[in-house]
């Protein structure tokens, strides 16, 4: 006998390629996306460890950019205690070649050069703000602009405009390193330095010409000063060198664990693209497959058999 009735073969087929065209856009969006889905609820049993993965990322690139940050002023802080401490050593020869050739014609504007290195380096910027200033980064840590500035102070102390603070950077949860460097610990004892010169001058007379025998038992005097202050300076550069080994290790520690969290995340949200393209083909071939049947049905409906 013809059957007559199909009302539940609609109902079944309309079921079936609805259910064809929800695989098929779930599957599109995955490769589409590369990803397993688009929230957490689409990843269900994991979706607890994802939360906790992508806090740990979060807190993992947040220590990465301070350290980089820290990194690039660790680099300028050591190329300006490089600087004074050069500039220093300059000095130090400008005075001992003096007293070697027993002619001080140049000695005086060599010093000068030097002291305005020392200048300079004392005043270093990272990111438009003074290293050496601690809490008032904002404000130019010495505003000497000569020797004769030196003793023309009320002290050496007062050439300074710098706070006490020092900075501190956590490299870890756990680990907290100093790394500023204050502009009145580096540069007074060039300062005095320098000043033992300009109070000279002050006192006798400018160096010029040949050296009198005063002249040159004070130089020969101040060679030892120069070089204690020079001796300190290269520990503040060791100490900061010390500072940069730290953080450059740090950041490579946190770069291997960023990766390693990525791709950990990567292996619960990113998509097997081989298997997302094998399912979205085979969605849209049950969706062609139910299209045609519902098609197929439309011609058994009872008005056609009563034609």
């Amino acid at each position: 006998m013809t059957r007559v009735s199909t009302s539940g073969n609609f109902g079944v087929m309309t079921s079936n390629l609805m259910r064809a065209q929800v695989l098929q856009n779930t599957a599109g969006e995955q490769v589409s996306s590369q990803k397993n889905a688009t929230d957490l609820k689409g990843y269900a049993k994991n979706a607890e460890v994802l939360t906790a993965m992508r806090a740990s990322q979060a807190k993992v690139a947040g220590f990465l950019d301070q350290t980089t940050l820290v990194s690039n002023r660790l680099d300028v802080q050591d190329v300006a205690i490089g600087q004074v401490s050069g500039a220093v050593q300059t000095a130090r020869e400008a005075i001992a070649n003096a007293v070697a050739a027993g002619s001080a014609e140049t000695m005086m504007q060599a010093l000068g050069g030097a002291f305005g290195d020392v200048l300079q380096g004392l005043n270093a910027k990272s990111n438009g703000r003074y290293v050496f200033a601690g809490a008032k980064s904002d404000i130019q840590p010495t505003t000497t602009t000569s020797m004769a500035d030196l003793t023309a102070a009320a002290s050496v102390a007062s050439l300074f405009q710098n706070d006490q603070y020092v900075t501190s950077n956590r490299i870890d949860d756990t680990t907290s390193v100093d790394t500023g460097v204050l502009a009145d610990k580096l540069g007074t004892g060039a300062y005095n330095a320098f000043k033992q010169v300009q109070a000279y001058v002050d006192a006798n007379g400018p160096f010029t010409g040949k050296l009198t025998q005063a002249q040159t038992t004070f130089l020969t005097g101040l060679l030892p000063t120069f070089d204690a202050v020079k001796t300190g300076l290269i520990t503040d550069q060791a100490k900061n060198g010390l500072n940069q080994k730290r953080f450059d290790t740090a950041q490579t520690d946190l770069k291997d664990q960023a990766d390693t969290l990525s791709t950990m995340v990567g292996g619960i949200t990113d998509v097997d693209m081989a298997e997302a393209i094998t399912r979205l083909e085979s969605a849209k071939l049950a969706v062609q497959a139910s299209a045609q049947v519902f098609a197929s049905l439309q011609n058994s409906s009872l008005l056609n058999v009563l034609k």
